[in-house]
């Protein structure tokens, strides 16, 4: 689609050409309004919830994203129904590790840059434009990553020109990585990672693909404190959505607690 020009923008009011007109941060930015990631000097170091682990896998027809509810606070639980996936927009998904407070508010600018270049532009970005954005939103938080605030997405979605599920992980400097199969970061990353190493397929169905993702939290909450597993006695259970070429969909809870229920009782 084309852009947008001055005479179909809000009121007629051309942008600032010096602006890319589909950038929000951007826009931001000019006009000094830009979220101020940096501590200031001399600042302590707060104590702040930090979301653990986070996980995404292919399959037959797209790509499956979940992670755990528990956010800790050094030895402490300090949540226990954390969300740590969300929408993107209708054909991605983001997953949080990290620092959870900076960690939801970036994922909030990053849903609005992306309605924002679509108002715009009159189209979606790609998926790997969308990858690239989000790493540059990462790098722009690396003052905060060394004072020990660490945010690093998961990011997933529907490729509608090579109509395949793709997936990315970040490092804390923005580095972008396109992994093929699977991916989990987060303090029970490995954990989860390896097994779904174990369990992977190209040709999963949808409810499988389903059920590695809950034993993948499994594996990771027996062997990392700061992973919670399902917990059928308080309710809690991950958060699950898929992304295919109808769109993202939650996976609403009284499914995942089936999931959850039959993944606990195999490994009982």
């Amino acid at each position: 689609g084309r852009g947008m020009s001055d005479a179909d923008r809000p009121g007629g009011l051309p942008l600032d050409p010096v602006l890319p007109a589909s950038s929000f941060s951007a826009l931001l930015r000019k006009r000094g309004m830009e979220p101020a990631w940096e501590m200031p000097p001399g600042a302590a170091l707060p104590s702040t919830p930090e979301g653990t682990t986070v996980l995404a896998m292919r399959f037959g027809d797209g790509v499956v994203m979940g992670g755990d509810r528990r956010a800790t606070e050094g030895h402490y639980i300090a949540h226990r129904r954390i969300q740590k996936v969300y929408a993107a927009d209708h054909f991605s998904a983001v997953a949080i590790a990290g620092t959870a407070g900076l960690a939801i508010e970036l994922i909030r600018l990053f849903q609005t840059e992306l309605e924002h270049y679509e108002k715009l532009e009159g189209s979606r970005l790609s998926l790997e434009g969308k990858a690239n954005h989000l790493a540059r939103m990462v790098r722009e938080h690396l003052p905060l990553a060394f004072q020990g605030l660490i945010v690093v997405p998961l990011f997933c979605g529907y490729d509608e020109l090579d109509r395949r599920g793709r997936l990315y992980t970040f490092d804390v400097v923005g580095g972008r990585y396109e992994e093929l199969d699977y991916a989990a970061t987060g303090s029970g990353g490995r954990e989860a990672k390896a097994h779904l190493k174990g369990v992977f397929r190209p040709d999963l169905t949808e409810e499988d693909a389903l059920r590695h993702a809950v034993g993948a939290l499994v594996s990771a909450a027996e062997e990392d404190t700061a992973t919670g597993g399902p917990d059928l006695r308080r309710g809690i259970y991950p958060n699950l959505v898929t992304v295919t070429a109808s769109g993202y969909v939650e996976i609403p809870e009284d499914r995942v607690a089936e999931i959850a229920a039959a993944v606990l009782e195999e490994r009982r």
